[in-house]
């Protein structure tokens, strides 16, 4: 008998004791991927299927190397799970030291600073927009007096740890964003700062879990933010390459200005100042409507550079006054106003680098204009994002190791985010369950094109169709919200099930209740096609209305398809579809024991030219043009009694097909090891 390595020795340990604990032979692959990775010093990117247990996956073998490690979640509720359930069940099973903290960006962390500055405006004639005054009415006084008790009460600061959910508007006044702190030195409160006291745990733990967002910002910040880490995981790693190109670029909005001015108004003397930032934000919106939702011209044209360099001087106006401190007497009136100083100072610093990167963007960024007519920003990104990762994060002594996961990794990801591929392998382990006789996976090959002026009629027949056939217990994913509000009405009237809308309540508690009701029906858009857990029979069809393929007139996209020229459909918007469709079906089998059916209604799947790139991206389940097979899959679920434990037979006309060549029943796909490295996964 072969003795089993220590990272099998220590998974068996951590999950012995876990509910519904079975063999998991791909996430035992996983980490001895992950632990051969650190000893080789290269990095990793896999892809792991639903049910893997990706988390501890990665996490026994880095904790049992001894390494440091960041952990970059894509999403909360993985935060979460990491820091409630998979971290302390590690420290207490694996019989080593195991120190974790969770670091946050500063906003998400309560100012005591501010919250000193709001007590003590109360006792005293409040300055405008600072403090309480105890006769204030409405919601936004009694949010704020509830935030303050609950300072003292708090070890951490966290907002997460509030038992209920304060209004942006009042959290914005109890806490600092990193745009405007001046840092724990130059602060009064900077020894009993929470942010500060968050990065001081994090600076003693061996794992550290942040978000991606606060990890790109981190290298946008030249490597400010977090400590000093052997390993970097990015969970979720599909995520990566939007995330950065947000973090390393800019926006500016007329809200910035407008939110400058009120925060300075009681620090500047002279209002015309302040009137004329505020109508900067004015200017600069009327210059920027006219391009909502293209890019910006270069040269920028007389109009829009005129308002950006106004923009400009008025906020160096506004810093000049900050500047000038009035004399007065010294005390902690004094001492706030210094404060609230400083923090002004820092977000027209920002903006002023924002204004500046705009007024002379680098020809390796894009500057396009998004939002709403009546508010627009002006957003730059850069145009290739891997070039700038590669630079901030990749390369050189320090580098950490690279460890990228996802149950989808989208095609040329290694390429996309800049990994070395010399220095990187490539794994997929697959999943534990056995998608062929769990999931149908069908292709509405004979409805229109979606193009086609007659798509939505017969798309609404045809769902109204397969939502009958489940029962209900469906989660029906749009690629707009005009069509998923179009359909979901529809569907109402016709069916006699509840039908739930994206937008009626908050997604957790939308989910809950889709749960919790076996026959309803759930109608959501993009926010829905991932992250979404609803395993067991709530959720027997997953129906998705038009393959999503990322608008065309996207001005970042647009800029990098034209540099790309004929091979951009390969490269941008073909990976992209591929990589949504594929979390979208996902959301159908969670469990060993779930039972269900994919339905995409656009014909595409089945009759483009890249088909078998986008049916090869999806869990390897039987496929079907038929819609007779999908009931009949189905009707056991319905009826309430047992799954079938076994696809359907195919029809005399499918298995004909079949015998012809015609690729109706996709294999698992098959991972193989080679000597020297890891292969890419079978595509």
């Amino acid at each position: 008998m072969v003795a089993s390595s220590p990272v099998e020795a220590a998974l068996g340990r951590v999950t012995a004791g876990l509910p519904g604990n079975e063999s998991r032979p791909s996430q035992l692959s996983m980490a001895e991927a992950v632990s051969a990775a650190i000893d080789r010093r290269r990095n990793l990117v896999v892809q792991a299927g639903t049910g893997t247990g990706k988390s501890l996956g990665y996490l026994v073998p880095t904790i049992l190397a001894g390494t440091r490690v960041v952990v970059a979640t894509a999403t909360k509720a993985l935060q979460d799970q990491l820091a409630s359930r998979d971290l302390p069940l590690l420290a207490a099973e694996l019989g080593v030291p195991v120190v974790f903290a969770v670091l946050k960006g500063r906003s998400n962390y309560l100012c005591v600073q501010r919250i000193k500055e709001i007590d003590r405006a109360g006792e005293q004639a409040p300055l405008p927009g600072a403090g309480i005054p105890d006769a204030e009415p409405g919601p936004l006084g009694r949010e704020l007096r509830r935030l303050v008790a609950w300072a003292p009460e708090t070890a951490s600061g966290d907002r997460a740890e509030l038992a209920w959910e304060p209004s942006e508007q009042a959290w914005s006044q109890v806490s600092v964003g990193s745009r405007d702190c001046p840092g724990a030195g130059r602060c009064p409160s900077g020894g009993d700062c929470f942010a500060e006291a968050a990065r001081r745990r994090a600076a003693g733990a061996d794992v550290v879990v942040v978000n991606t967002h606060l990890y790109a910002a981190h290298l946008a910040s030249r490597g400010e933010l977090l400590p000093p880490h052997d390993v970097v995981v990015f969970d979720e790693a599909h995520e990566l390459e939007d995330i950065a190109s947000a973090s390393f670029g800019a926006e500016v909005s007329p809200g910035r200005f407008a939110a400058l001015a009120r925060s300075a108004r009681p620090l500047v003397a002279d209002p015309a100042v302040l009137d004329a930032l505020a109508e900067a934000g004015s200017l600069l919106a009327g210059a920027l409507g006219p391009f909502l939702g293209r890019r910006l011209p270069r040269p920028h044209g007389d109009q829009l550079a005129t308002a950006l360099a106004t923009a400009r001087g008025r906020v160096a106006a506004l810093d000049a006054a900050l500047r000038h401190k009035p004399d007065g007497p010294p005390g902690a009136a004094a001492d706030d106003d210094g404060q609230r100083r400083l923090r002004a100072q820092q977000s027209a610093l920002h903006l002023a680098g924002d204004l500046d990167a705009l007024i002379e963007p680098d020809d390796s960024m894009v500057a396009w204009v998004e939002g709403q007519a009546h508010s627009p920003s002006a957003r730059l990104a850069p145009l290739d994002v891997a070039e700038v990762l590669s630079r901030t994060l990749w390369s050189g002594e320090a580098a950490p190791i690279g460890v990228l996961t996802s149950a989808t990794i989208p095609p040329r990801l290694v390429e996309r985010v800049g990994l070395p591929a010399e220095r990187t392998d490539q794994l997929d382990v697959g999943s534990p369950f056995d998608y062929p006789s769990q999931a149908l996976l069908y292709c509405a090959a004979h409805l229109p094109s979606p193009k086609d002026p007659g798509f939505e009629a017969a798309a609404l027949e045809e769902l109204v169709a397969l939502v009958t056939a489940a029962g209900g217990r469906t989660m029906a994913l749009f690629t707009s919200q005009r069509a998923m509000l179009a359909t979901s009405a529809a569907v109402a009237r016709r069916i006699p099930w509840p039908v739930l809308t994206q937008g009626e309540l908050p997604k957790a508690a939308l989910v809950a209740r889709f749960s919790a009701d076996e026959r309803s029906c759930l109608f959501a858009t993009m926010g829905f096609w991932q992250g979404v857990d609803v395993p067991g029979p709530s959720l027997s069809l997953v129906v998705i209305d038009r393959l999503p393929f990322p608008r065309p007139d996207d001005p970042l996209l647009e800029a990098r398809r034209e540099r790309l020229g004929r091979a951009a459909f390969g490269a941008i918007d073909l990976p992209r579809a591929a990589t949504l469709l594929a979390q979208g079906a996902g959301r159908l089998v969670r469990s060993s024991t779930d039972r269900g059916a994919v339905a995409v209604l656009d014909p595409r799947l089945a009759t483009a030219r890249y088909r078998w790139d986008l049916v090869r991206a999806l869990p390897p389940m039987r496929r079907t043009r038929h819609r007779s097979e999908v009931e009949a899959w189905l009707a056991p679920l319905r009826a309430g009694g047992s799954p079938l434990r076994s696809p359907p037979a195919p029809s005399p006309a499918a298995a004909s097909r079949c015998a012809a060549g015609d690729r109706s029943t996709i294999s698992p796909r098959v991972v193989v090891r080679v000597a020297g490295g890891l292969p890419p996964p079978e595509r």
